[in-house]
């Protein structure tokens, strides 16, 4: 581990009393439930600290590429420090989230489909370096219905708002908070780590390389329906730093949300659709230019204007008071490559989470799942050929299997120290990079994340 975790920890717990939320716009008693609901909170200020270590022994590696997970030993941390500052405009809030940022994934993000950790990005660094991950506005319009308490967090105002509503939000995010969310599996600083498990694995979701973009999505909520679409600006290259500044490479994105109540217990269905429409190379015609000239394949040199459609289906379900499962599927077009996540055409994820209840520890959280990555034919004949991608590329393939990952993990809440929480996680790879030859791999994480 360097030196920045505990420099970058010391920093987060010594700043932590900087953690304020501004009162509301009315005062409410302490015996008077009334003028609770009534409250809008004006402004509220939160930070967050999380710093991951990841290691793996060295496995069976016959041959590698250019983008293959580095078969010796090698161990790999990132550290994040993130102040989010919100303040209410009129009936919206407006939220910047300024961000320290420092660290590599393991063998610099590359090598396998589902990677390891969700806190490594594309772009790694070894010094700390500044950044603007979020700027965007949210406005709230009450269509009727009971009125609703949203109490007050990172990034969300306390309010009040009717059960029947519209949201609309603009500006810099990511899409996966708005979108493919999950209880149980979608923050990896607080819960799974890998990238497969967090988010559904073929929703190539609009991005730079940091995972961010800009854009705008509209919520409306009847009853127990949500219906959400979003609008969404691609990078000018697949899987880079710089956003289209034209949006004329995109991403059109649709989920319906469904909630219920199974046996008391409550639940959510989500299906999802998205369309992604910008210069992307086709593994084919990839292909056909590399016979030609007798070269290894090579998408970008075959892109085109053309479009990449793909679905999810996301499911978690509360089973008792502390333990809920989650499932996810999903799928998209695999005959062009990826364009921002990740190299998977096909995936099935599902898992359990268990807070510490029945073991007197309330605030820990145990979790374990499982997930399946798959690729297309198309792909398969591209990466056998020796092409790259966004994360893999071993030069060959010719041993196909599917990507195989378990994922366990125990989050410790520390009593004397609020919300500072510690994580141990392992993970168990087979077949990374769909690649039969190579692994199996053992990934061993420790994982400190506060919140002030």
């Amino acid at each position: 581990m360097t030196k920045q975790i505990p420099i970058a920890l010391f920093s987060a717990l010594y700043f932590s009393h900087l953690a304020i939320a501004a009162p509301t716009q009315e005062t409410p008693g302490a015996d008077d439930p009334v003028a609770t609901l009534s409250g809008q909170q004006s402004w509220g200020m939160y930070g967050q600290f999380t710093g991951v270590v990841q290691s793996h022994a060295g496995f069976a590696s016959p041959y590698q590429g250019q983008n293959s997970l580095n078969p010796a030993n090698r161990d790999a941390e990132t550290t994040d420090l993130t102040l989010f500052a919100g303040v209410r405009i009129g009936n919206g809030e407006l939220w910047v989230n300024p961000e320290i940022d420092q660290g590599f994934g393991l063998s610099n993000t590359v090598g396998v489909a589902g990677f390891p950790s969700g806190e490594a990005y594309k772009v790694g660094a070894n010094t700390p370096y500044l950044r603007l991950p979020r700027a965007f506005y949210r406005q709230v319009v009450n269509l009727g219905g009971e009125e609703q308490t949203i109490a007050p967090a990172a990034n969300q105002l306390g309010r009040t708002q009717s059960a029947d509503n519209v949201i609309l939000t603009i500006g810099k995010l990511s899409v996966v908070d708005i979108f493919d969310t999950n209880t149980y599996a979608h923050d990896p600083r607080s819960d799974f780590l890998n990238w497969s498990i967090v988010d559904s694995g073929a929703f190539d979701y609009a991005a730079d390389a940091w995972g961010f973009t800009k854009g705008a999505s509209i919520e409306w909520t009847q009853s127990r329906w949500t219906l959400r679409g979003g609008f969404f600006d691609l990078s000018t290259i697949p899987n880079t730093t710089v956003l289209d500044p034209t949006f004329s490479q995109h991403e059109w994105v649709a989920e319906l949300e469904e909630r219920h109540q199974l046996h008391g217990h409550p639940g959510k269905v989500k299906l999802l659709g998205f369309v992604n429409q910008g210069n992307m190379g086709s593994y084919a015609d990839a292909l056909l230019l590399a016979r030609q000239t007798h070269s290894t394949p090579d998408t970008a040199l075959v892109r085109r204007y053309s479009s990449r459609p793909g679905a999810a289906v996301n499911v978690e379900q509360e089973l008792s008071a502390d333990l809920g499962a989650f499932a996810r599927a999903s799928m998209n077009n695999g005959s062009k490559e990826a364009f921002e996540f990740t190299e998977i055409n096909q995936s099935v994820a599902a898992g359990l989470s268990l807070k510490g209840d029945r073991w007197g520890r309330h605030d820990d959280t145990a979790g374990l799942s499982v997930v399946a990555n798959g690729l297309s034919g198309n792909a398969r004949n591209y990466f056998a050929a020796g092409g790259m991608g966004i994360l893999i590329g071993d030069g060959q393939l010719p041993h196909y299997g599917l990507e195989k990952i378990m994922e366990t993990y125990y989050s410790y809440s520390v009593d004397a120290i609020e919300h500072l929480l510690l994580t141990l996680d392992y993970q168990y790879i087979v077949n990374p990079a769909y690649n039969r030859d190579r692994g199996p791999i053992s990934f061993f994480g420790a994982r400190v994340h506060k919140e002030f």
